[in-house]
Parts: C-alpha cells; sequence; structure tokens
C-alpha cells in the first residue's frame, strides 16, 4: 500500500520543472503505445498473408480501437479527478470512486461486447467491406471483441495510476503486453510444431491474450501499491455524478472523432483493396505516432490536474506552454524518422506492390500531420487533466462537421482519393488545435500575465 498523501495542496508547494514532465512523460510514452504497437504488430505480421487478409485487419482493428476509444474515455475522467485529489492531498476520499470506475468500464465492455459480436458482418459491412475481406473481418472480430470489457477495464485502472502521479506502473504493464503479443502473433499466425496455423484469427487469439495478462497485472497492481479497493464498500460516492458527467462529455467527443475514422475507411475501401491496405497502413502509423505525441500530452494532462487542484493557475499556463512546445518538437522529430525511412517503411507490412505505390503515394501527407498533430493532442491532454469534457467535445464538433466532413466528401468528389481523406485529416487537426489554444489562452492568459 503507498502512503496517503497529507491534507495539503501539494502543487501550492513545488514548482514543476522540464525534469518533472520528462519523468512522468518517459513512462507515458511507452504505456500509451502498447495498444497501437499490438495494432502495428498485427498488421505487420498479417500482411504477410495477403491483402485482403490486410485489408481485414485494418478494418475490424480500427472498429475494435473505435468503440474501446469511446468507451475508455472514463479513464480521462478518473485520470482528472484522481489528480485533482491528489493536488488537494485528499486521495483517502476517493478510495471507493476508482473500484465503481473500474466495474462500471468492464460492465460496458460486456455490454459493448454482446452488442458488436453477433452483428460483426452488417458492421463491416458499413464500411464497405466484401467477399473474402469481409469473411476474415468477421473472423478477426469474433475473436478480438472478447477483449472490450479487458481491455476497458485496464484503462480505468491505469487512469487512476496516472492521477496519483505514477506512470511506470502502466509502463510494465504495457511492456508485459506488448511482449506477450509479439511472441504469440507469429507462433499463432503462422502455427510451429503442435501448435496450428490460425491466420488472421490467431493474431486475434494473440492480442486478446495479451490483453488479459495486461488486466490481471493492472488489478494486481492495485490491490497490492495502491490505497483503492477491489470492490468499493459503497457504490454511491459524492464525485460519481461529476464523472459520469465529464466521461459522457468525453463519449460524444470519442463518438465525433470516430466517425471521422469511420468515414475515412469507409471511403478507402471503396476506393479498392489496394487503397484500404494503404490506408491501413498509413493509419496504423499516424496512430502509432498520435499515441506517442499523447504519452507527454499524458504528463500535461497529470501536472495540470494537480495544479488545477492547487488552484496554481499561473503555474498551470507556464507548464501547458511548455507541453505544448515539447510535443511540437516530438511531432518533428518523428515526421523527419519517418522521411529518413520513406521508401522502407511501407515494406516492413506488406510485399503487395500495388499497396505499396498507394502507401508511398500518400506517406509524406501523414508525415506533414505530425507536428500539427502535436499541438492538438498536447492541449488534449491538458484539457482532459482540467476534466473539462465540454471543451474538448465542442472542439471535435466544430472541427469534425465544419472541417473534416466536408474535406472528405470533396476529395472523394474531386477523385483525390487517399489524397483526400489524408487532407481532410490535416485539416481537421489544424482546426482542433487552433480552437483549443484560442480556449486556453482565454482562460489562463490573464493568470501568466498577472503573476509575471
Amino acid at each position: 500500500m503507498v502512503a496517503v498523501p497529507p491534507r495539503t495542496p501539494i502543487a501550492a508547494i513545488t514548482t514543476i520543472t522540464r525534469k518533472d514532465l520528462d519523468r512522468l512523460a518517459v513512462p507515458a510514452i511507452i504505456s500509451g503505445i502498447a495498444e497501437p504497437v499490438i495494432s502495428l504488430v498485427d498488421t505487420a505480421f498479417v500482411g504477410r498473408l495477403g491483402a485482403h487478409d490486410l485489408a481485414a485487419v485494418g478494418i475490424a482493428s480500427s472498429f475494435f480501437l473505435i468503440v474501446v476509444w469511446v468507451l475508455a474515455q472514463t479513464r480521462s475522467a478518473v485520470l482528472a479527478v484522481v489528480a485533482r485529489y491528489y493536488g488537494q492531498g485528499r486521495v483517502a476520499d476517493i478510495t471507493d470512486l476508482v473500484p465503481i470506475a473500474l466495474w462500471l468500464n468492464f460492465g460496458l465492455g460486456v455490454l459493448f461486447f454482446a452488442l458488436t459480436n453477433p452483428f460483426a458482418e452488417a458492421i463491416f459491412r458499413l464500411y464497405n467491406a466484401e467477399g473474402e475481406v469481409l469473411e476474415k473481418a468477421i473472423a478477426y472480430y469474433h475473436i478480438r471483441s472478447i477483449g472490450h470489457p479487458i481491455v476497458l477495464g485496464t484503462f480505468a485502472l491505469t487512469g487512476a495510476f496516472r492521477g496519483i502521479q505514477n506512470m511506470s506502473w502502466s509502463m510494465w504493464i504495457s511492456l508485459l503486453g506488448a511482449a506477450v503479443n509479439g511472441a504469440l502473433n507469429p507462433l499463432l499466425i503462422f502455427g510451429w510444431g503442435p501448435v496450428p496455423h490460425l491466420g488472421i484469427e490467431g493474431s486475434a487469439l494473440a492480442s486478446l491474450i495479451a490483453q488479459a495478462v495486461m488486466f490481471i497485472m493492472a488489478v494486481q497492481v492495485m490491490r497490492r501499491r495502491t490505497p483503492f479497493r477491489l470492490w468499493p464498500r459503497s457504490w454511491r460516492h459524492p464525485e460519481l455524478g461529476g464523472l459520469v458527467w465529464n466521461s459522457g462529455n468525453l463519449f460524444a467527443r470519442a463518438i465525433t472523432l470516430n466517425a471521422c475514422y469511420y468515414l475515412a475507411n469507409r471511403l478507402a475501401t471503396g476506393y479498392g483493396v489496394a487503397f484500404i491496405g494503404a490506408h491501413s497502413i498509413a493509419m496504423q502509423i499516424w496512430l502509432f505516432s498520435a499515441f506517442f505525441i499523447d504519452g507527454y500530452a499524458a504528463a500535461g494532462s497529470v501536472v495540470a490536474g494537480r495544479l488545477h487542484g492547487a488552484n496554481d493557475r499561473a503555474q498551470l499556463h507556464r507548464v501547458s506552454w511548455q507541453v505544448v512546445r515539447v510535443t511540437i518538437m516530438i511531432g518533428a522529430g518523428l515526421g523527419a524518422l519517418y522521411i529518413l525511412g520513406y521508401r522502407w517503411i511501407g515494406g516492413l507490412f506488406t510485399s503487395d506492390a500495388e499497396v505499396l505505390d498507394r502507401f508511398n503515394a500518400v506517406f509524406w501527407m501523414v508525415i506533414l500531420t505530425q507536428p500539427i498533430n502535436a499541438v492538438a493532442f498536447a492541449w488534449d491532454g491538458i484539457f482532459k487533466g482540467l476534466g473539462d469534457g465540454p471543451s474538448l467535445r465542442n472542439a471535435l464538433l466544430f472541427s469534425t462537421f465544419v472541417v473534416f466532413i466536408p474535406l472528405a466528401f470533396l476529395g472523394d468528389h474531386l477523385g483525390w482519393h487517399l489524397h483526400g481523406i489524408w487532407a481532410a485529416f490535416i485539416g481537421w487537426m489544424i482546426a482542433r488545435g487552433v480552437w483549443l489554444t484560442i480556449g486556453f489562452e482565454q482562460r489562463y492568459a490573464a493568470h501568466a500575465r498577472k503573476a509575471a
């Protein structure tokens, strides 16, 4: 059990430095990229089976992540509450709230498994999938979807760990999960000795086992290393209503966000197997980069919640802009690495010449988004730490319906294909970053000027 912090606003008596942010960010980056690394590994191994398998995993894993991201927004809500109480020195007052969030998340996962698994065929037909691609996507999702409650439960716990300013537990949990998935993928996909060749279903099974291992480890850490209980003494808590309200706003935001991913996948699938195969690779790289950048934003989220709890607005403004600057450098660094590996990165995922041609033709746009994404993701993290779901929701509504959807359909009408889809993503991310930057400055710039 960890010691419960004293009832003193912690952030009020400390100054947050770049070193403090880095200490939180490094494990956050490692833990944050676990899920996209699992999907990248799936994509890389399955890509060796053929273009149809690659397209199927791209569609099915994207839908799986859509459901997870929509429902896992309680992680950010839990983080905001726990970090605020940590900043106030009152963690003992929320020991029942975390297990409530855990089992609510687990129950939501069970519900959405029941709502989506039996209707996988109808869902993937909405993506324009048909024939062999449709058949393989259904087979993959039927196994992978069992992980919905497991992943959502894990997210709730890691949100609580981050709230008490501990990123290393999530990091080790994520590393273990990625290692298990990496070891099982080739074994179950291609078979070896007594282990049969399972193909695309073996990839889904490897991911499911990895996620189960991560959940078990997270529960053990919670029981042994934190003041939180596995089962609450009471299912009522004063913060529960606020947690549900903030989660609801984040749900609406995530649904809007994932509508963009759905539309992009639907359009790409309609252009042909080579197009959706290329888009799947581009999207997996984009998501990996997003989670990598989001690791530093997660450090900002943790610190923002802590400073918000201590009502230290001047330092909150300074630290937030520091987070933005560093994430831009990270995004630019990732972009530079992708430029260096431009001609061979696609070959890590497929040997299909047509898919590679389509991917290489659009990869420069994925690279261009990296520093742009960094601004939006940094502010996402800050506003999540503040528990400000409405601002995040409104930013997504504006950027999606005013920018992304019109640009995506315009590109489709003009025959730009993947270039139209990625032009929409670039415009979408610019709009999100600008909206949140303006909102933050309107709220906190005056406090920074007063402190100066």
